[in-house]
């Protein structure tokens, strides 16, 4: 277990803003932080109320007891492991802001891309039908529905806590009436003739064995309901290919999240449907193959 931080005195014996963002990016650096100047700033920024650029024109203002109470409590738990973006309960995708608890996964700058390619895949339809597979957060739904004013959203999820999370996502970015949010196992909260002209997911797809390499800020903190899926983590993205075919348009776009190395196996399944046209592999930011496009052939 981590040791609580041990606060040393500065040379002149206050803590000054300054102080605790130089001190604190050293102990999360020690302890496995690969962005720890960021999270000392952040995790600060939250403890006095102040946007993150403000801390620069604060810098010589000393800490309250409380703030460095609060502070250091956080950088405990920082040190822990625990994500920081539970620690302050948000976090920034797709340039807006989404409340994040444990009951959702941290949204990753990763799934931006799944985003970019709904958006463009949906702007071709003047009220594009969307649906949202494994919402969580609502990250991508919400990010779709704000950059297309005339969209409408389904997103549904299994889990009650993480729709509670995406319902007031949904309010603060003031399109909760475009986003139907459904309680249920992927696309059985739905109508049968319920059609998308875009079907989104990032559903779960960590193998099992891999499970226990996770890093530990994801392994020990993360719902793993939203992690986990078998022995190759494909059981929920066969289910998600299997099911679209029924809810996807003619000429619809079906749009999935997995890892890497799963490409030729997703891909397999894709062709294996039978309905889609061939598929398209897109790369994340990192140069990683991310997403899967394919496309509904209009007659079969």
């Amino acid at each position: 277990m981590t040791a609580p931080p041990t606060e040393k005195p500065s040379a002149d014996g206050e803590w000054t803003v300054g102080k605790i963002i130089e001190w604190t990016t050293a102990h999360l650096k020690k302890h496995g932080s690969d962005t720890p100047r960021l999270e000392a700033e952040i995790l600060l920024a939250f403890t006095r109320k102040c946007p993150r650029i403000q801390l620069y024109v604060q810098y010589n203002e000393r800490l309250t007891d409380p703030q460095r109470a609060q502070m250091r409590e956080l950088v405990k738990r920082r040190a822990q492991a625990e994500p920081v973006a539970y620690l302050v309960g948000h976090r920034e995708f797709f340039g807006l802001d989404f409340q994040v608890t444990r009951d959702v996964l941290v949204p990753r700058p990763e799934t931006e891309t799944l985003v970019l390619e709904l958006i463009a895949a949906a702007k071709p339809h003047p009220q594009a039908r969307i649906l949202d597979l494994c919402t969580g957060s609502g990250c991508i739904g919400i990010a779709a529905a704000v950059n297309l004013p005339a969209a409408s959203v389904t997103a549904s999820d299994i889990s009650p806590a993480a729709l509670a999370i995406a319902r007031k996502n949904a309010e603060s970015h003031q399109v909760e009436s475009r986003v139907r949010l459904l309680e249920g196992d992927l696309f059985g909260p739905l109508g049968e003739s319920d059609q998308f002209d875009v079907i989104a997911s990032n559903p779960p797809y960590v193998a099992d064995g891999e499970m226990a390499t996770l890093p530990p800020d994801v392994r020990l903190h993360e719902p793993h309901l939203a992690l986990q899926a078998g022995p190759q983590g494909l059981d929920v993205i066969r289910r998600v290919i299997a099911g679209a075919c029924g809810h996807l348009a003619p000429g619809g776009m079906l749009l999935i999240e997995f890892s890497p190395e799963q490409a030729p196996a997703v891909s397999q399944l894709i062709e294996d449907a039978g309905l889609f046209d061939a598929p398209r592999l897109i790369k994340d930011s990192a140069g990683l193959v991310r997403v899967i496009a394919a496309r509904r052939r209009t007659s079969v």
